[in-house]
């Protein structure tokens, strides 16, 4: 009996799509590319979500790429038509990115994926469910090597490490004041978590990721 062709859900179909950065010319899959659209009024908008109407404009997640394709009038060439583009665009985008990683963060702390100061953390990796480790922009060198060290140990695959929110934005995700030292155990919101907080340092202006 032959084998049925394997089917493939339209929203699977959707994100594995190839698409064209218009600044370096790469091609990648849709999940891998930021969207960009041009609202009624011609204005180019970050499409957050990629899911505004209208034709999109795809860009590699990288400032560099967000800056070039502004000073090269690459979004009238994909648009084919007058755009007005704010000259802060990857500024708006890095914030954006960040906000929504931090949103993440403290969705996770309601559900009980993240948790947060040294004694929990050094308790979720002797358990060996740390899959992401969170340190403040502040926190002390000696200190996120303890525990990278512990991490290191206690599990088959190393935890990926995030180090450049301010304290302040990890103390209002957990709602706690002080926050140096978080982490993650391996959940959805972990992978939301991580792949935004990927974006908004590759999106960052120099000296602030």
């Amino acid at each position: 009996m032959s084998a049925r062709p394997r089917q493939t859900t339209p929203a699977a179909g959707k994100a594995a799509a190839m698409r064209t950065c218009i600044a370096t010319g790469q091609t990648r899959p849709r999940a891998d590319l930021l969207r960009f659209v041009r609202d009624p009024d011609g204005r180019v908008v970050f499409d957050f979500k990629s899911d505004l109407p209208g034709r999109g404009a795809w860009i590699v997640p990288e400032r560099a790429a967000i800056e070039r394709a502004v000073a090269g009038n690459a979004f009238a060439r994909a648009f084919k038509a007058p755009v007005k583009v704010a000259p802060d665009l990857a500024d708006d985008v890095a914030r954006r990115l960040r906000a929504a990683a931090l949103s993440a963060l403290s969705l996770g702390r309601k559900a009980g994926v993240a948790t947060s100061g040294f004694g929990k953390v050094s308790d979720l990796i002797a358990a060996g469910d740390a899959r992401a480790l969170i340190f403040a922009a502040q926190a002390a060198a000696d200190g996120k090597r303890k525990l990278i060290g512990r991490a290191r140990k206690a599990a088959d695959v190393e935890p990926e490490m995030v180090d450049f929110f301010a304290s302040d934005e990890l103390s209002l995700a957990f709602s706690r004041p002080n926050v140096i030292h978080a982490a993650m155990k391996g959940h959805p919101l972990t992978d939301k978590f991580l792949r935004l907080a990927r974006l908004a340092r590759a999106c960052a202006a120099a000296g602030r990721a």
